[in-house]
């Protein structure tokens, strides 16, 4: 832990938090870095079964620091560099985790915060929920694979809409729209995504792996390709002692105890 990043776990859950109240949890490059950090332990810890992504103080992420940013080029930072191994690595970083990652977004998620709980697999709200595709109104495009992801989660219409304007989506637009999967209380959010998130802990890790890698991948493939890939996966589990195990579990009428193997 540190004053700025907190990780806990809590029955197969990974929790990772920025704790930046003050600038509504945006990122500098120090705490950059250390989210790709904790993204890539909890990616390899077998306990971590499922991860959730948040933010504290009533925000989730209001982006990149900007001052931290200028400050940095004025000291000689690639600005190249700047995006592609800070901000993009750490997009990146999600994107490659072979589990379920869970943004709970309980605030504002602005700027590049938006474009991070955009490319985690699900999406929680809560009534204080805010997205905003801030950039143009700084001069500046998306640069956090959200021109990628926004258009696949609410088609492309809407997120153009949202990219030209800039403007703040609410939490009921958001959730009528497709831009969160569930919401809860906030009083409450943490506890009732815990629950689920321990549900999905709970699954079968190769099974998740399979399915994010078809789904992601369907996006840029064809019909046949996808058929190739569920049959290469398909084939995979049957082969897998977590197959047998949900099998087991099935005809005994149990739960099933699945251990990745």
């Amino acid at each position: 832990m540190s004053d700025e990043l907190s990780i806990r776990d809590q029955d197969g859950v990974r929790w990772i938090s920025i704790e930046r109240p003050a600038s509504k949890n945006a990122l500098t490059i120090d705490l950059n870095k250390r989210l790709v950090d904790a993204l890539h332990a909890a990616a390899v810890d077998n306990d971590a079964r499922a991860i959730v992504l948040t933010g504290r103080g009533g925000s989730f992420c209001s982006g990149a620091d900007m001052r931290d940013v200028l400050s940095k080029i004025n000291d000689g930072m690639n600005l190249e560099d700047y995006l592609k191994v800070y901000f993009h690595g750490l997009v990146r970083a999600v994107r490659a985790i072979e589990k379920p990652v869970i943004a709970l977004v309980d605030g504002v998620a602005a700027g590049f915060g938006c474009d991070l709980s955009l490319i985690c697999d699900i999406r929680i709200g809560t009534e204080r929920t805010r997205f905003g595709e801030i950039f143009v109104k700084r001069g500046l495009m998306p640069d956090g694979g959200g021109t990628f992801t926004l258009p696949r989660l609410i088609g492309l219409g809407r997120a153009l809409d949202l990219m030209f304007t800039g403007r703040i989506v609410e939490a009921d637009e958001a959730e009528r729209i497709g831009l969160i999967n569930r919401r809860f209380p906030s009083a409450t959010a943490e506890t009732d995504v815990q629950a689920l998130a321990a549900q999905l802990a709970k699954g079968p890790p190769l099974v998740y792996a399979r399915i994010k890698k078809a789904a992601y991948a369907s996006l840029e493939g064809t019909f046949d390709q996808t058929l190739a890939r569920e049959c290469e996966g398909q084939l995979a589990l049957l082969r897998s002692q977590d197959f047998a195990e949900g099998m087991a579990a099935f005809f005994e009428k149990r739960e099933a105890s699945f251990t990745g193997q």
